[in-house]
């Protein structure tokens, strides 16, 4: 498993092997988040990937609806 070292100006590294895998480029914007005490670096995905995400969701009797919102 690679390992980087944080700079004095807090900055990393993000290894060849790593780089060419997840074909990241220069500029290219990543997103940053913690979850459990671990830092994770995530590609953003393009809205097209998000069609059909909610396919085949049946709206229940007990769902909430805008009358329910303050």
């Amino acid at each position: 498993m690679p390992t980087v070292t944080v700079s004095p100006k807090y900055q990393v590294v993000i290894p060849k092997e790593l780089r060419e895998r997840l074909n990241l480029r220069p500029g290219q914007k990543l997103f940053m988040y913690v979850i459990d005490g671990t830092i994770r670096l995530e590609v953003p995905k393009p809205i097209t990937e998000l069609r059909g995400m909610a396919k085949g969701i049946r709206w229940e009797e007990g769902d909430r609806d805008r009358r329910d919102r303050f």
